[in-house]
């Protein structure tokens, strides 16, 4: 069956590798949440995007910071880039996004996949959200669809819609360089877990099996890294043909039928994200905070007995 959002990416990465304008690459991790931002840019145009940009959140005290954001904002301000993109690959519920405090230190427009209406309905139940929060997605600048186009300076760009650990994942696809969120980790680590509310295993394999039909030689950059058993630093870079080859969960050869039996054994013994609660309600909002109370303060709730 023809897929001619993934065959536009595939002939964009031969092309990109061909004429060897490739973009530049530099990844923030933060240790604290796992998290990799990373910056991409052409080195060409100088013209950036910033994909997954993390909020420092200390929870016991409810205090927010912007050390992370910082440091990405130093580097591209030293490197004399314009941020054209902030890019998000799906509402994380491991960190909270920075993404609008990003915007207005260095512009560009906030990104997300279409589907997050649909993540917004269901957490707009768990969170019994006023009526206020619209379910729109309207938070965000642009929502991408599969197969949307868009470029970064000089470099074509594709957005895959991804879905399986959320519906409203996006893999980014910047010319040779795949971003691909929390779909896939680190092959000796794996993939995603697809528990969450809207998370479903099989949808997941078969995204992941759809990115590997992507050339083999394509860099993928992830959103995560947990060091797997016996590997002593943290790793956010890989490529397809190592992920086909070498992923512990889905290599090729691995049925599906197979993965969503481990998928959703493994799911079943896993605790709730330390931060899901916060990040999800920052995150359905685009990075922003509910609206303040009659005393200004903004609150976050914390559902009992539900999840």
């Amino acid at each position: 069956m023809s897929d001619p959002a993934i065959e536009t990416a595939a002939a964009q990465i031969i092309a990109a590798l061909a004429s060897k304008r490739l973009p530049v690459v530099r990844t923030f991790f933060d240790e604290a949440t796992f998290t990799a931002t990373h910056v991409v840019h052409d080195p060409e145009t100088k013209r950036a995007a910033v994909i997954d940009s993390v909020l420092d959140f200390d929870q016991p005290s409810g205090r927010t910071s912007h050390g992370s954001a910082d440091a990405v904002i130093a580097y591209v301000r030293a490197q004399g880039l314009t941020v054209d993109w902030l890019l998000e690959t799906h509402a994380h519920a491991d960190h909270l996004s920075d993404a609008p405090y990003i915007q207005q230190e260095l512009g560009g427009t906030l990104v997300i996949g279409s589907d997050i209406r649909t993540v917004q309905d269901v957490f707009a139940k768990v969170f019994n959200e006023p009526e206020s929060f619209v379910h729109d997605g309207s938070q965000f600048d642009r929502l991408m669809h599969d197969g949307e186009r868009f470029t970064l300076g000089g470099i074509d760009a594709v957005a895959l819609h991804v879905p399986g650990h959320t519906p409203a994942c996006l893999a980014y696809v910047i010319g040779d360089a795949v971003f691909v969120g929390d779909t896939l980790f680190m092959p000796d680590y794996g993939s995603a877990r697809a528990d969450f509310p809207g998370g479903d295993a099989r949808t997941l394999f078969r995204s992941i099996r759809r990115l590997m039909e992507l050339p083999e030689a394509a860099r993928v950059f992830l959103c995560h890294d947990y060091k797997a058993p016996g590997r002593d630093e943290y790793v956010w870079e890989t490529t397809i043909g190592a992920e086909k080859t070498g992923n512990i969960h889905v290599h090729d050869g691995v049925t599906e039928d197979e993965f969503v039996a481990m998928r959703e054994a493994r799911d079943a013994t896993l605790g709730m994200p330390r931060l899901i609660l916060p990040s999800i309600q920052v995150n359905i909002r685009a990075g922003h905070f509910p609206e303040p109370e009659a005393n200004g303060v903004s609150y976050l709730k914390l559902p009992l007995n539900l999840l």
